[in-house]
């Protein structure tokens, strides 16, 4: 049974002008015009079984005076009276196409446009039971026919009908998830975990900058390293030794470009590390790993040991084979300063400072555990793994970064990402690309390590920047999917949201960051965005490849709420729950840690 049956008398207007996506429509009854509102979708017949399926982006009511004769008018001279009238319009964004019959299938919708209407062709409000029938379409043509769908809300046109979007489309092509502070972006990820946690194999990675996802109790809970985990090693605890590093990412938390010495210091830095990791590798009896070796291949060596070989670059002097003639030292070798000899003063005393500050233990105090050969196949099993078990998901993993000092906090999260990019870059892809398991990372508050080109951009952010970019830009092909979440989008890298083809953005009150969505999206479509100061929380306006229709959503709220929410102060001033234990806030601020 078709789900469009109209009548003449339901018509709002007719199309009076065209224009690629846009047409506009003339509405002659002032009544009919009250149907019409932004927002609201509307069916126009294309041909036979074919209907072209619109938003509203415009309604208008213009005043015209129309000259009319006089009735006592002459020959000689007429003489004109004007009649007020109304001119009433609407301007209608074509966003796809309704088939009720598509080969051997039937009501189908597509976001492609095959055909224009014709003009004059009448145009109507889809709504009441069409509009639940509309819904109800989109909701089945969106779940998967062979594993859970993903329900993100209900639409706000229809509250009864489930919107549904395709998960994998929206992992494969990267999603942003941004909105206000308050908007309910925690919500959203929360409802997106809670539905992911179900299915058997789930693999997503939360960088979680403030704890706000602890809450999450079918979900495996690590931690960057506090001061209070050095010596002891904790299950949830994770170390990252300064040997991960790459060269770049060293250069950037340990040289100081500014100083005249930069240069000498990444030289030194250079050789030193590549001395010592060849030393290593012979030390652990893996040999066949100097076949492919670069300054750049991870292998556990000790921080002392490139600090005495930074040492002997910095006291190297050499023999002259001539002696001294004379004085105190008559007969004594002269000695000639090395290239480096003094040069390194600065750099070794900040990199001792750094080594014996317990803010950075987790990356040079490490457990002596994480000095092993296999220590890395560990981490990489923790990162990575995925399989449910006991009613929870360590699949789902939240990495709790709070505890990480802001200033090395980019190259961190970087660091974490590299491993997870390059790791599934080397697996070998298998026959069918069966061989990568899919990974997503959720970047919550990305506007903090992954900013916007600029000269403002410091080294340590930039090392960040270069493995997101390019997971943005490649990840697809090796299993690795992004979720930007940001509450402030012009912050952002363009380059990574640009690469983001699934856009669910939650109430934007700043107008900058309004821009910055609008420019994501195709022309035909700005005009949806004009919405979003006026979203409710937990509402949001979903375009992308992952949905079939750009339209507003309400959130579904997540069962396990994150510990985001903000705290009331006037209620709470009112009505205290109890007195706050400042002593115990004092001693953990001087502990450096809250456990």
């Amino acid at each position: 049974m078709a789900i469009f049956s109209f009548s003449e008398e339901q018509s709002l207007g007719e199309v009076r002008s065209i224009e690629t996506s846009r047409i506009m429509v003339r509405v002659t009854d002032g009544v009919k015009l009250q149907k019409a509102r932004v927002g609201r979708l509307v069916a126009i017949r294309s041909m036979g079984d074919e209907w072209l399926i619109g938003i509203i982006e415009r309604v208008w009511r213009h005043p015209v005076e129309s000259p009319s004769l006089g009735e006592e008018a002459s020959d000689e001279g007429a003489d004109f009276n004007t009649i007020p009238t109304e001119e009433n319009g609407v301007c209608v964004n074509l966003v796809g196409t309704y088939r009720e019959r598509d080969g051997e299938r039937r009501d189908t919708f597509t976001r492609a446009v095959f055909s224009l209407p014709e003009i004059s062709r009448a145009v109507f409000p889809i709504e009441e039971k069409a509009l639940e029938s509309f819904m109800g379409i989109l909701s089945a043509s969106s779940k998967s026919a062979t594993t859970m769908p993903l329900m993100i809300g209900t639409y706000t046109l229809d509250g009864k009908a489930a919107a549904y979007i395709d998960a994998d489309k929206l992992f494969q092509r990267h999603a942003a998830l941004l909105g206000s502070t308050g908007s309910g972006k925690s919500y959203t990820v929360a409802s997106v975990l809670e539905q992911a946690a179900e299915l058997p194999h789930a693999n997503i990675i939360v960088l979680d900058l403030h704890g706000e996802y602890s809450s999450m109790t079918f979900a495996s809970h690590f931690r960057i390293a506090g001061i209070g985990d050095l010596g002891t090693e904790k299950p949830d605890a994770i170390f990252l030794p300064f040997w991960l590093l790459t060269y770049d990412e060293m250069q950037s938390v340990f040289v100081d470009r500014s100083g005249e010495n930069a240069p000498n210091q990444a030289l030194a830095l250079m050789d030193s590390v590549i001395e010592t990791k060849r030393k290593a590798i012979k030390d652990l009896g893996v040999e066949h790993l100097l076949e492919g070796f670069t300054v750049d291949t991870p292998i556990p060596y000790r921080l002392e040991d490139l600090i005495s070989a930074l040492d002997a670059k910095n006291d190297e002097a050499f023999d002259t084979g001539e002696t001294y003639a004379s004085g105190a030292r008559k007969g004594q070798p002269k000695m000639e300063k090395g290239p480096l000899n003094g040069k390194l003063s600065r750099f070794l005393i900040r990199l001792r400072t750094k080594m014996n500050d317990r803010r950075y233990g987790f990356m040079y105090q490490s457990p002596s555990s994480y000095s092993t050969y296999d220590s890395l196949h560990a981490l990489a099993a923790s990162l990575l793994g995925s399989g449910k078990e006991d009613g929870r998901n360590p699949g789902i993993k939240i990495i709790d970064f709070s505890e990480v000092p802001s200033d090395v906090l980019p190259v961190v999260i970087g660091l974490v990402a590299r491993l997870i990019y390059q790791i599934q870059f080397w697996s070998n892809p298998g026959n069918e690309g069966d061989g990568r398991h899919p990974i997503v990372m959720i970047c919550d508050e990305a506007h903090l390590y992954l900013p916007r080109e600029g000269s403002s951009i410091g080294p340590l952010e930039r090392r960040a920047l270069e493995t997101f970019e390019r997971i943005a830009k490649e990840g697809r092909k090796y299993g690795v999917g992004l979720m930007v979440v940001s509450q402030r989008p012009s912050d952002v890298s363009t380059t990574i949201l640009s690469q983001c083809s699934n856009i669910i953005s939650l109430r934007l009150a700043n107008k900058t960051d309004q821009s910055v969505v609008k420019q994501l999206l195709p022309e035909s479509l700005e005009s949806l965005m004009e919405i979003l100061p006026t979203l409710d929380v937990g509402e949001a306006v979903v375009v992308g490849d992952a949905t079939l229709l750009p339209t507003r959503i309400k959130i579904t709220r997540p069962r396990c709420v994150p510990r985001s929410a903000t705290i009331p102060f006037w209620e709470r001033w009112g009505t205290p729950k109890g007195p706050v234990d400042l002593a115990a806030a004092v001693e953990s601020m001087r502990r450096q840690s809250r456990s």
